[in-house]
């Protein structure tokens, strides 16, 4: 049987998810380095769940999302062609360096800071849950705390 694990990138997401689950839970911390380095030696046919807080262009606080598409995000640096890794949820993901206070983008996504870096490493099987914990604004990101969304993630993956 494959070997699943929990990746979160935050103390909080930590903390909230842990009493949750028996799942092996990897906590990476932000940003891309934090999961390179976190993850590196994991062996690639784990199959990784991604679950943590994502901003929101237009879905409301504490939806709960699984992740269609994932690409990286550089709302500055202009357009131009990032590889997009496809994970068959239902909403977009766009992964920045940063956190996203604006966009241009219409459809609704959620924006996070870690998931095309876990996708990059080549894992043959991830999923990625997102609640969204603000409306691109980081005092809402700040004072988050969903865990009734988080049992409902739970809830689905121990299926």
């Amino acid at each position: 049987m494959q070997e699943k694990i929990i990746v979160v990138a935050s103390n909080t997401e930590f903390e909230q998810i842990r009493p949750l689950t028996k799942i092996k839970i990897i906590k990476t911390g932000i940003g891309y380095a934090n999961v390179i380095e976190s993850l590196k030696d994991v062996d690639k046919n784990t199959h990784l769940i991604n679950i943590g807080y994502a901003g929101s262009n237009i879905l409301p606080r504490g939806e709960v999302v699984k992740v269609k598409n994932c690409k990286m995000f550089h709302p500055v640096a202009g357009d131009f062609e990032e590889r997009v890794y496809n994970l068959n949820g239902n909403v977009d993901c766009y992964t920045s360096g940063d956190f996203v206070t604006q966009t241009t983008i219409t459809e609704p996504v959620v924006f996070d800071m870690e998931l095309a870096s876990i996708c990059a490493l080549g894992f043959k099987n991830i999923e990625s849950y997102k609640v969204v914990s603000d409306t691109l604004n980081l005092k809402q990101y700040n004072e988050a705390d969903y865990i009734e969304s988080f049992k409902k993630i739970i809830k689905e993956i121990e299926k």
